[in-house]
């Protein structure tokens, strides 16, 4: 298994390469990297409503560095990143759905600009909150990670939705989302772990209740390690579901402990996901078999109301962790 996985990591760099000659550089600040910054890598298209709060909330955070391939965007995304000062954008017209997700792009970037940092890999619509973010920023998880041994940060995908139909809201430019998405599904969670990769398969939320009760199989997976000290030698097998080497994904506790972890909240249900639903449907980009996704996108164009007597209103990072979605572990 460990051969079969050294030459599976070994193709998917190679993979990367091939696929950088399908990027076109928009604008390059990569000069101003320092040493220890930490770097954001991302996929967008069509995200110009979403990335001021997203800019914000990560430097916020502490990210120096914004690394962000733009997938033929027919709004203004192109034109807002390339006018920030922390960003350097790419852009391509090829396939998101084979370049397995923007995964390739990405990869591609990360040997050349991550290796050494702490690299931070989310799409536009995720949102990462861990114990103590709102004092603690993420050099301080960084560096209390180093001082531990570990070299990679686990979350949950945690689908955020409104109560009513899903366009009944319209989001303005810059606003907290969360104003508005502020229910979630707390407790209908099914975790196992992978035996080849060893990272955790997590299925359940909202998209799992809502869309997928009678084929829980293709719920989407939740689990996610966004935050890793990258090595050139790394890469990412399924989005950032799952790495190479699989040590990178053992970010639980199987002792029966706790590690710290942290929380993606998914702003995938703004009002957009309605309109946006009948685009991704014809477009098929978005799963390798897309056409078994067709009742989910069908149901989306309808604008459901998410929300039931189990939703759970979000309140703090603290209630999150109380519930067992995240931890702190021993991080005090």
């Amino acid at each position: 298994m460990a051969y079969r996985l050294r030459w599976k990591r070994r193709r998917l760099l190679f993979r990367a390469l091939r696929k950088r000659r399908q990027l076109r550089l928009v604008s390059d600040r990569t000069g101003g990297i320092a040493p220890g910054d930490i770097l954001t890598f991302s996929t967008v298209r069509n995200e110009a409503l979403r990335l001021p709060h997203f800019l914000d909330h990560y430097r916020n955070l502490g990210v120096r560095h914004f690394l962000i391939v733009d997938n033929d965007s027919t709004d203004c995304t192109r034109e807002y990143l390339a006018a920030q000062a922390d960003v350097s954008l790419w852009r391509t017209n090829h396939s998101y759905k084979l370049s397995r997700f923007g995964v390739d792009w990405l990869t591609w970037l990360q040997i050349r600009y991550g290796h050494g940092h702490w690299c931070l890999t989310v799409d536009a619509d995720e949102i990462l909150i861990y114990p103590h973010h709102d004092t603690r920023p993420l050099p301080a998880l960084t560096e209390w990670l180093e001082s531990h041994g570990r070299h990679s940060f686990g979350t949950l995908m945690l689908d955020m939705y409104p109560r009513g139909p899903l366009d009944a809201e319209t989001y303005r430019v810059g606003e907290d989302p969360f104003e508005r998405l502020c229910w979630f599904d707390g407790g209908n969670y099914v975790i196992q772990k992978k035996r080849d990769l060893h990272n955790l398969w997590i299925q359940g939320g909202v998209r799992a209740r809502r869309f997928f009760a009678d084929r829980p199989e293709r719920a989407p997976t939740m689990g996610k390690t966004p935050l890793v000290k990258w090595n050139r030698r790394f890469a990412y097998v399924s989005s950032a579901h799952s790495l190479l080497p699989r040590r990178l994904n053992r970010v639980y506790d199987e002792a029966g402990g706790e590690k710290l972890s942290g929380i993606l909240l998914h702003t995938k249900f703004l009002h957009t996901v309605v309109e946006r639903a009948a685009e991704e449907k014809v477009r098929a980009e978005h799963f390798a078999n897309s056409a078994l996704y067709d009742a989910y996108y069908d149901t989306l164009q309808s604008a459901p109301d998410l929300w039931c007597e189990r939703s759970h209103r979000l309140t703090s990072w603290r209630q999150l962790e109380a519930m067992g979605l995240m931890s702190k572990g021993n991080w005090i």
